[in-house]
């Protein structure tokens, strides 16, 4: 947790002082349908989807500063969100509650955490019974992985690399499965990896990190914990922020890493880091690794 802290924004820095893990996913019954990074075909989940038909509650304590009710009058335009609970829990971090069936009437807006605020349901752009979870750092207008500050999810299996491949400078793919000679140049890392679930009718989730390496060097950290808006383009952090919009060209796989092969043998590392990596205890109830490593010789002509 400690090493995160340093990444995060500011106003992460109160939840990193807390006890670990200390908030709480606003369901205990449902079941994560896709991940903060998940891919929809053209851009990354800025939070987490569930399937779920119960009573949502607040993740922690805070003030309501914002609710939409479709039904209500005023409320009659379409929005993706449907159904929304919007709470602020200090320092400029809110966490929004949306595509619900309908929102708990509320006496006031202070709440504690676990108040119910809404039901699950299908307004918005709902695909499925159930709810989106997002989290905002207004200070510094980004997205945050709910994962950095909930508990992992513990119903996921070790990560699983699927494909690693290159794409060299004249735009051709080289999968590295079916060579190990490549010519000396400047390539794009491209890693397909996810993180099964124990039950295997559910959805792989994204992977939190993949770091690549050539030689022990390293040559690119992707890390799906926070998105930026800068001047209207979503970023992301690898080794400094990158446009998401380059990151997901190739979808299933990302764009992980950028390296210059001289000629002679190198040595291409992959690893991916599950959310179960940010808790220890995690990883050990559900007994299995939160990483996993692909290593490739390469001639390089």
């Amino acid at each position: 947790m400690a090493r995160l802290c340093g990444r995060l924004p500011l106003a992460l820095f109160f939840v990193c002082g807390m006890s670990a893990f200390s908030i709480e996913w606003p369901s205990d019954e449902a079941v994560m349908v896709s991940n903060f990074g998940k891919s929809d075909g053209v851009s990354p989940m800025l939070g987490d989807t569930f399937r779920s038909e119960g009573p949502l509650t607040a993740i922690e304590k805070g003030e309501i500063i914002y609710s939409r009710d479709v039904t209500a009058p005023a409320s009659r335009f379409p929005s993706p969100l449907g159904n929304m609970v919007v709470v602020d829990h200090g320092d400029g971090l809110i966490s929004i509650y949306s595509r619900a069936a309908h929102l708990q009437p509320k006496p006031e807006n202070l709440i504690d955490a676990g108040t119910g605020i809404a039901v699950s349901g299908m307004s918005g752009w709902s695909k499925t019974e159930g709810f989106y979870l997002s989290i905002f750092d207004r200070k510094e207008r980004r997205w945050v992985n709910p994962s950095l500050i909930i508990s992992a999810i513990p119903d996921t299996r070790s990560p699983v690399i699927r494909s690693v491949k290159l794409k060299n400078s004249a735009n051709q793919i080289i999968d590295l499965a079916a060579t190990r000679a490549v010519r000396q140049g400047a390539y794009t890392i491209l890693v397909h990896a996810d993180v099964p679930r124990i039950k295997t009718s559910e959805p792989p989730l994204m992977p939190l990190r993949i770091i690549c390496s050539v030689n022990g060097i390293e040559a690119g950290d992707l890390a799906f914990e926070t998105f930026s808006a800068r001047d209207g383009a979503l970023m992301m952090f690898r080794n400094g922020l990158v446009p998401t919009s380059q990151i997901y060209t190739y979808n299933p796989a990302v764009e992980a890493g950028e390296v210059f092969f001289n000629r002679g043998q190198v040595t291409l590392e992959i690893i991916v880091q599950s959310s179960m990596a940010l808790d220890t205890s995690a990883a050990s109830a559900a007994g299995v690794p939160d990483s996993r490593s692909a290593v490739y010789r390469l001639i390089v002509e």
